[in-house]
């Protein structure tokens, strides 16, 4: 069973290290400011796995920054990670994905409420396949 949390750190971890291998990111010579992006990207990493609630205010603009600076890498992050920080990366989602999204956290709150076990990969495979 996998959990909301476990299932967004790994998709965070994914993102990070299929980053690090295209560039610029690959580069020797790394520009300091590529090097500051994948350094904010591990501290998300990182700090998301803490539980730590600043997050959530950073991850929507690491994100946007992403789109901004790297629009070429943006199909190496997870669409759940958009969706999970929300704000301005919900601007580059489809109404429908935004619908199964919402859908998803409408399923997880309802078994929350009911203190039932939810394993988010299953349902989130189950609306998007």
């Amino acid at each position: 069973m996998t959990d909301f949390h476990t299932y967004h750190l790994n998709l965070l971890k994914l993102a990070y290290n299929n980053l690090i291998k295209q560039p610029p990111f690959d580069d020797p010579a790394i520009t300091s400011v590529d090097a500051e992006f994948l350094e904010q990207f591990a501290a998300l990493t990182e700090g998301f796995e803490q539980h730590e609630p600043w997050v959530y205010e950073e991850g929507p603009l690491l994100i946007s920054r992403l789109v901004r600076a790297y629009p070429h890498l943006v199909h190496l992050v997870a669409r759940d990670l958009f969706w999970l920080f929300g704000g301005d990366c919900l601007h580059h989602m489809p109404d429908e994905e935004l619908a199964l999204f919402s859908q998803l956290d409408e399923a997880r709150a309802e078994a929350e409420r009911k203190g039932e076990a939810f394993d988010y990969l299953a349902e989130r495979t189950r609306l998007f396949n």
